[in-house]
């Protein structure tokens, strides 16, 4: 059956609930459709459940040292890990049936749950029916990617999908990627209790950050006994038993991590195969990231993509912003642009890694004259007092026009203070706005002045 709307939204992930209501509610006669699990990535195996199974980690790892703050717990630390699982379902599921509730209950709104393939530009097959609209939004997410390891067809593997599965603790998790998923799931299982070994092909962890934040997050990992295999430039797996092995290196037999369980974090591609662009003639790049312009249109018109699928932002922030530019251009009459907005994220760790705008390194490439501050975090009231220490804080300012070019803030609450920078970036005002502010004490916040003060230039 054939059926006619003014606009449809594939896809439930952060971005497609809010601007498909946003629609509806504007008198646009819009669907949107689910395949599998409204919420997407985030709500259903993402920042939402992980960081509720870093909350049970952490739990685990202060009760553990509880007697460094005069606490006695009376025992050894032990974790349930068919109820930390379910504490982390109920959280999901209030969030993934929330946003169920939230689309179906909108007036004006259909919901439609299958898989959507594209028949013509502005045609969409969906189960039995053909849906029309001159406007379509593809948010439509990402996915684990599985990279071409030899042997990987011979084991079992997780993903940070499937790790959401997981009830048990494994006895040795080995962890392929040392990036930000990697991590994560690296110390918080080392949390719960496994053995970890993070395998890395590159010589540090985490590349895209400064060699300073890769090698301060690995000390701090390093100190709960997380172990790296860092340069493994030939990763081949093979089942012995029941272990997995991980070879770390082609060229010597011996050079391997025996294993119970193996996790790929490897990175993530976009979920943009089976749509039938080529039907629609939407362009994607060699990875097959749907091309946009600054405000998230593709090269047909009335066609769209935002979040993860496009390739211009891999978080759930990212893919709000891109929901509140495409509405503020449709709807609103305000001509935002992606490039107006200025790159964040964190890492989750713990203590957790806050960053914001260019790297150091970004920074010397471009050969502009710049001012850089750091300080450890040992010299910070609120780490001493809280007896977490680990880390640092950076910021570095162009030394012409004194605006904050970046910052890298590892460190307790850092994922909240680089919030303080983040804004006073996107005032474009100097940092001694900063610099002369009275913030509270004893905060982490407060020592962003004290650090402002003492910048000196990059060499």
């Amino acid at each position: 059956m054939a059926i006619n709307y003014d606009a449809i939204v594939i896809g439930t992930g952060q971005a497609g609930p809010s601007l498909a209501v946003r629609l509806a509610n504007s008198g646009i006669k819009t669907a949107i459709i689910e395949r599998k699990r409204f919420g997407g990535t985030c709500v259903n195996n993402g920042c939402i459940p992980t960081k509720t199974l870093i909350a049970s980690a952490r739990a685990a790892h202060v009760a553990r040292h509880a007697d460094d703050f005069g606490v006695t717990t009376g025992g050894a630390v032990a974790v349930d890990m068919k109820r930390v699982k379910q504490r982390k379902d109920e959280v999901v599921r209030r969030s993934n049936e929330g946003v169920e509730s939230w689309l179906k209950g909108t007036p004006n709104l259909a919901v439609y749950e299958g898989h959507a393939r594209f028949a013509a530009a502005h045609q969409i097959q969906i189960n039995d029916d053909v849906l029309n609209a001159d406007k379509i939004f593809i948010n439509v997410g990402g996915r684990a990617s599985v990279p071409p390891l030899r042997g990987l067809d011979q084991i079992s593997y997780l993903n940070n999908s499937t790790m959401m599965d997981v009830d048990f603790l494994p006895e040795h998790l080995i962890v392929v990627g040392g990036s930000y998923v990697g991590l994560e799931f690296a110390q918080m299982y080392r949390r719960f209790g496994s053995k970890v070994t993070v395998v890395e092909m590159g010589a540090r962890l985490i590349q895209r950050e400064d060699e300073d934040i890769s090698d301060a997050v690995r000390e701090i990992l390093q100190k709960e006994d997380v172990d790296f295999r860092l340069n493994a430039e030939c990763i081949a797996l093979e089942k012995r038993g029941d272990k997995a092995v991980v070879h770390v290196e082609c060229t010597s037999d011996d050079k391997t991590v025996l294993g119970s369980h193996v996790l790929l974090a490897v990175g993530r591609v976009p979920n943009t195969a089976d749509l039938g662009l080529d039907k629609a003639g939407v362009a994607v790049d060699q990875r097959g990231y749907i091309q946009v312009n600054d405000q998230l249109q593709t090269n047909v018109q009335g066609i769209y993509a935002l979040g993860d699928c496009n390739g211009r932002g891999a978080f759930t922030h990212t893919a709000y912003n891109d929901y509140e530019i495409v509405a503020a251009n449709l709807l609103d009459n305000d001509s935002r642009r992606v490039s107006d907005r200025i790159m964040a994220y964190a890492l989750y760790t713990d203590p957790p890694l806050g960053r914001a705008g260019m790297s150091e390194a970004e920074v010397r490439k471009s050969g502009r004259k710049a001012l850089i501050g750091k300080r450890p975090m040992t010299r910070v009231g609120r780490a001493v007092e809280r007896g977490e220490t680990e880390g640092f804080l950076k910021v570095v300012i162009d030394a012409e026009t004194k605006l904050i070019l970046g910052a890298a803030l590892l460190g307790i609450e850092c994922d909240e203070v680089i919030h303080s920078l983040l804004d006073v970036m996107y005032a474009r005002a100097p940092y001694t706005v900063v610099q002369r502010a009275m913030h509270i004490h004893p905060t982490v916040t407060e020592l962003i002045p004290t650090l402002l003060g003492e910048l000196k230039p990059l060499e």
